[in-house]
């Protein structure tokens, strides 16, 4: 199986910071996430990952809207 992505980042620049925030949740959230594959996890494992980073990057933008 190949892999057809369409994905690509908006500022491909911040893909390593991007990388290690998402460690950062899914060891916040006890999800064992490795580098690589991770067919592993279930859907709900790996789509909270990605819910609670854009959680996480609302409130610091909201927090930065605000002055804070």
């Amino acid at each position: 199986m190949t892999n057809r992505s369409s994905n690509k980042a908006a500022v491909p620049e911040a893909k390593s910071a991007l990388d290690r925030f998402k460690f950062e949740v899914a060891n916040e959230l006890g999800v064992p996430l490795t580098d690589g594959y991770n067919g592993n996890l279930t859907s709900k494992e790996n789509g909270s990952v990605g819910g609670y980073m854009v959680k996480k990057m609302i409130e610091a933008q909201e927090k930065q809207m605000m002055g804070r």
